[in-house]
């Protein structure tokens, strides 16, 4: 039976008077450190399919990172194998566990491998966007394929990128999922974002941020900046094994709300 181990209600105080009107609910998974021929690891990840799938209203997955234990290209087929069970669409990160292009697996090849094994999958770049409900969803890549490291890496390319989408959906609430969270409750200097200022000064220009969904630092962290709400989720490893439901309300006339759910996999799941 799966346990509630964490339940979070944050009224965000931003957007009041907007016109958004929506509710979504959806589920990250995030550094399931997937290994091939990891029998432990495996069943972790299919037990979790299969718990997600009992879940009600769902409506996506999305993987924030370090997906794979080690940029090695046999395991993400496996990891592909599993993780199509799911019911409801799903949405690929890369983190830095993920690519090393001197071993063979870029960013470019490990998104053709995913697109190999779901058809569906039309994403090319790690960079991308999705709307859902009413949400625009803006998946930021952090990642380095020469040289990867744990300290997070986003791009001055990739800052205008996000620029140029924020402003295009600035009248739609946003919601920003990448690996490398810019702030959490503890401090990791191993595990920073480099100049992330940059970046919070990017977000600091818009209103319509409601929330940046992150992984990476293996523990769970939410945390309120300049009306944006940073949730920092543990990872799929945890002991005991966890994934986390988000739902996000906005509705006319009233402050968006963000409501989460730390979940235990249940491992007895047959």
């Amino acid at each position: 039976m799966i346990k509630n181990i964490i339940i979070t209600l944050f009224s965000l105080l931003l957007l009041q008077s907007s016109a958004f009107s929506a509710v979504i609910k959806f589920v990250q998974v995030t550094d399931s450190h997937f290994k091939a021929k990891d029998e432990y690891r495996a069943q972790v990840l299919q037990n979790a399919v299969k718990n997600i799938n009992k879940e009600k209203d769902i409506e996506f997955v999305v993987f924030t990172g370090d997906n794979l234990d080690s940029p090695h290209e046999e395991y993400l087929p496996e990891f592909m194998k599993i993780i199509n069970k799911l019911n409801v669409p799903y949405y690929i990160i890369i983190g830095n566990h993920d690519v090393f292009r001197n071993n063979g697996l870029s960013k470019a090849h490990y998104l053709e491998i995913v697109r190999d094994y779901n058809l569906f999958y039309k994403y090319k770049k790690p960079n991308y966007v999705f709307k859902k409900d009413g949400f625009v969803f803006i998946v930021v890549d952090g990642a380095k394929e020469i040289i990867p490291g744990s300290i997070g890496y986003y791009k001055e390319d990739t800052l205008t990128w996000l620029d140029k989408q924020l402003k295009k959906y600035k009248h739609k609430p946003v919601i920003i999922l990448q690996h490398f969270p810019l702030i959490a409750t503890k401090e990791v200097t191993t595990h920073e974002v480099y100049q992330k200022e940059k970046y919070l000064d990017l977000l600091d220009k818009y209103d319509n941020v409601i929330s940046i969904v992150a992984g990476h630092l293996h523990f769970n962290s939410e945390i309120m900046r300049n009306g944006v709400y940073h949730i920092t989720s543990p990872t799929l490893l945890s002991e005991p094994p966890v994934y986390k439901v988000i739902t996000v309300t906005t509705t006319k006339g009233f402050s968006p709300m963000i409501y989460t759910e730390l979940k235990e996999v249940d491992m007895d799941e047959k």
